[in-house]
Order: C-alpha cells, then sequence, then structure tokens
C-alpha cells in the first residue's frame, strides 16, 4: 500500500492492462503510413480512394463508439473490451489476406469497430477505477500505449519494407499478436466499481473499491456515487441535452473535434505523401514514420509528468497556440520546396507539442467531465464527434493537396487551431485534483 491508503500496485496494473486497447488503437492507426506506398501500386488507388481506404477506419470507429456505449452501460466496461480485443486480431488477419479492394477495406472498416470501441471504454474504465489524484496519469497510460503503439508498428514496418510488394500483408497481420495479449489481459481485470455500484451490485464494488483504497476509499466513493445517481433514468440521448449535462458533452465534442481537424494526423497517416514533396525517397520517408514515433513517446511520457501538475487546460492553451505557428512554417517550408531535414525538424517540433497537449489531454478530459449516470454514453457521443472529424481529415488531405499542393492544408489546420485556442480558453476548466463526482457539481454550476 501507498502511504495515501492506495494501493498503488494495483491500480497502476488494471490500468495498464486496460490501457493495452490504446496500442491496439495506436497499431490500426499507424500501420497504414507504412503499408500506402505499398497499398497505392498494389489496388492502384487514386487520390479520392487514397483518403477513403484511410478514412474506412474511422467509420468503422463511429461504429464502434455507439455499440461501446451502449454495451458499457448494460453489460459492463469489460465485456466491452473483451470483444474490441476480438475484433482487432479477426480484423489483422482479415486485412492481411485481402485481395481485392473492397475487401480490404470492409476490413479496415471491422478493424475501426475495434479501435471505436478501445477508444472509447479503456479511457472510461481507467477514469473509474483511478482515484482523483492519480486519474490523470492513468488516462494518460492510454495515451502512451496508443504512441508505443505508433512507434513499434513504425519500426516494424520500417523493417518489412524490403521484403518485396507483399510487405504490407505482414504489416497488418502481425496485429493479431497483441490482440491476443490483450484478450487476456482483460480476463483479469475487475469490472468498473462506479458501474457495479451504480446497478446495485454494491457489495462486489465495495470489495474492488477497497483492494484500490481501503476502508475509507470505499466509504467516501460509494456515497459519491450513490448522491450522484439520485433520481438517475436510464441513459439517453435527450439526457445530454438537459441543463446540468449540456455544458460537458458541448465542451467534450468541440474537445474532440479539435483534437483531430487541428491536423496533426495526416501528419501520422500520410508521412510518405508529406516528404515524398521535397524529395525524399521512399526508404527516408518510413524512417521519418520512425523518428515521429520516438518524439511523439518522449513527449507523451513529459504530458504524464505535467498532467496532474501544470493541470489539464494550460497544456491544452500551449498546444493549439504552438501547433498554428508550427503549421505557417511547414506550410512554407513545403511550399519552398526545403530541404527534407529541415522539415523534418519542424515536424518533429509539431509532434511533441500535439503529443505533450490535444493527444492525451483530450482524452482525459472526455474520462472526467461528463456526470456518472450519462458517462458511458456522452463518452461515446464526444468519441463518435472525435472519429467523425478523422474521417473528415484524412479523407479530404489527398484531394486538397492535390488541388492547392501538399502545403496548401496546412495553413488551414492553423486557422483550426486559433480557433480552437479561443475555444478551450473560454470554455474549458481546470479538472485536475477532483473527483469525478466533484467534476459533475462543477459543471452542472457552469
Amino acid at each position: 500500500m501507498a502511504k495515501t491508503g492506495l494501493n498503488a500496485n494495483y491500480i497502476f496494473g488494471i490500468a495498464f492492462i486496460s490501457a493495452l486497447g490504446g496500442y491496439l488503437f495506436g497499431f490500426d492507426f499507424a500501420v497504414i503510413s507504412g503499408a500506402l506506398p505499398f497499398l497505392r501500386g498494389y489496388f492502384g488507388l487514386t487520390a479520392w480512394w487514397e483518403g477513403f481506404l484511410t478514412g474506412s477506419l474511422a467509420l468503422g470507429c463511429m461504429l464502434g463508439c455507439v455499440l461501446a456505449g451502449n454495451l458499457a452501460d448494460r453489460y459492463g466496461r469489460k465485456p466491452g473490451l473483451m470483444v474490441a480485443a476480438l475484433i482487432f486480431a479477426l480484423s489483422s488477419l482479415g486485412m492481411a489476406f485481402s485481395s481485392t479492394l473492397p475487401v480490404f477495406i470492409t476490413m479496415r472498416f471491422v478493424a475501426g469497430i475495434g479501435v471505436g470501441m478501445a477508444s472509447t471504454l479503456s479511457p472510461l474504465y481507467i477514469a473509474e477505477i483511478s482515484p482523483a489524484e492519480v486519474r490523470g496519469r492513468n488516462v494518460s497510460i492510454n495515451q502512451l500505449t496508443i504512441v508505443i503503439g505508433i512507434l513499434i508498428t513504425n519500426l516494424v514496418n520500417y523493417t518489412l519494407a524490403d521484403n518485396g510488394p507483399d510487405a504490407w500483408r505482414w504489416m497488418f497481420g502481425l496485429g493479431a499478436v497483441p490482440s491476443a495479449g490483450f484478450l487476456l489481459g482483460v480476463f483479469w481485470l475487475p469490472e468498473s466499481p462506479r458501474w457495479l455500484v451504480q446497478k446495485g451490485r454494491v457489495q462486489e464494488g465495495e470489495t474492488i473499491l477497497r483492494r484500490i483504497g481501503g476502508e475509507s476509499f470505499v466509504k467516501q466513493t460509494v456515497i459519491a456515487i450513490n448522491r450522484s445517481m439520485e433520481g438517475a433514468e436510464k441513459p439517453s440521448l435527450s439526457m445530454l441535452m438537459e441543463k446540468g449535462v449540456r455544458p460537458a458533452v458541448i465542451v467534450g465534442i468541440g474537445l474532440a473535434v479539435l483534437q483531430q481537424l487541428c491536423g496533426i494526423n495526416v501528419v501520422f497517416n500520410y508521412t510518405s505523401t508529406i516528404f515524398e514533396t521535397v524529395g525524399a525517397n521512399l526508404d527516408r520517408q518510413l524512417f521519418e514514420t520512425v523518428a515521429i514515433g520516438i518524439v511523439n513517446l518522449v513527449f507523451t511520457l513529459v504530458a504524464m509528468w505535467q498532467v496532474d501538475k501544470l493541470g489539464r487546460k494550460p497544456l491544452m492553451l500551449i498546444g493549439t497556440l504552438g501547433l498554428a505557428v508550427l503549421y505557417i512554417v511547414i506550410a512554407v517550408l513545403l511550399k519552398t520546396g526545403a530541404s527534407s531535414g529541415l522539415l523534418s525538424i519542424f515536424v518533429l517540433l509539431a509532434i511533441s507539442v500535439y503529443a505533450t497537449s490535444l493527444a492525451p489531454i483530450t482524452w482525459v478530459l472526455i474520462s472526467e467531465i461528463f456526470p456518472n449516470r450519462v458517462r458511458g454514453l456522452a463518452s461515446s457521443v464526444a468519441i463518435l464527434a472525435l472519429w467523425g472529424a478523422y474521417f473528415i481529415l484524412v479523407f479530404t488531405f489527398p484531394i486538397l493537396a492535390e488541388q492547392l499542393g501538399t502545403y496548401g492544408p496546412f495553413g488551414l489546420y492553423a486557422v483550426i487551431c486559433l480557433v480552437g485556442f479561443w475555444f478551450v480558453r473560454r470554455n474549458v476548466r481546470e479538472t485536475k485534483g477532483k473527483t469525478l463526482e466533484e467534476l459533475e457539481d462543477t459543471f452542472i454550476a457552469h
């Protein structure tokens, strides 16, 4: 036990295992970057089909979010995580053995269902099992596993790139290995104690809470959960528009859309396209994906260190403003045909800013700001908006780049980041160090 009475090792263990869903999210998100140069030739992709193939993951994610919210509120968080793991494994093999473009896109869509479920349930579960003083760090573990998944996938892609025109099949097929590991890990997880108490299974919930933090923690948490559930009804979309819930929903959706339309994910998904513009060969293009993965990991660790110290809102403000400035520089470098080395510096700076701000903090805030009685449904709606925005972003980039030049979209992303800075400054309230129930009172007052 830690001095505070918290069982720190147990809390970290269950948070880390549930966050392995983020690793699989990172895999499916990143694998396309290394595979696209091969897929373009194999399937004869136009700009439109390249965007749709990349974005088909997001369409599946949107369905996954809808399924996850209903599954999480009806059957619990743990069964949803198990289903997501199984979908990951099957879709990885399905993409690897695809022989036609429609089959591949269908399998990538199915993979998206797993990603959407995991992106909803992993941070939700972690937030509900974590005491307030470590919740920000623990939810950020989910982002850490995402970036580890991105980095390892990029390294594997780089290694496999010399294995001939069918290298992309191995890139996708190897995703079945971590999927199986995640599925085994989920069997060990307890159900969310907050969900158990809400469903009237109080003794089961108390048993888990006791293992997390001892008797005083059990008593305080159960009282707070019961108070937040007084007069509660079955979650419905109409409840999200109630006066006491609507402010949190607006903030959650706004942050989710901002995290995607800020534009950084075109760097992750279209690294080869961007660096091809300045004359980089395939080896250099894939090397840049590895460099991006390393920087992403390092600065995610910085975010985990600061999220419960500096706070959520300051990091979000720094991130939106910093990205706006860096995008302008990147647009100029692409337009003037700067060297790949100089472009790489500013791309990596943009990744570092994003990794310490919008990437992890958005997930933390979405897991925190919604009332207990609608958290599963409201989280699903916000993340549904996130994946809708991601689809718009990655679908439009190849088309915009073809029409405006590769530099053109980055000017648009800079403007979106400035709008995001205003939105965060005006609407986001600091959440560090508060229990989920205290935050519920804060947003109702707001």
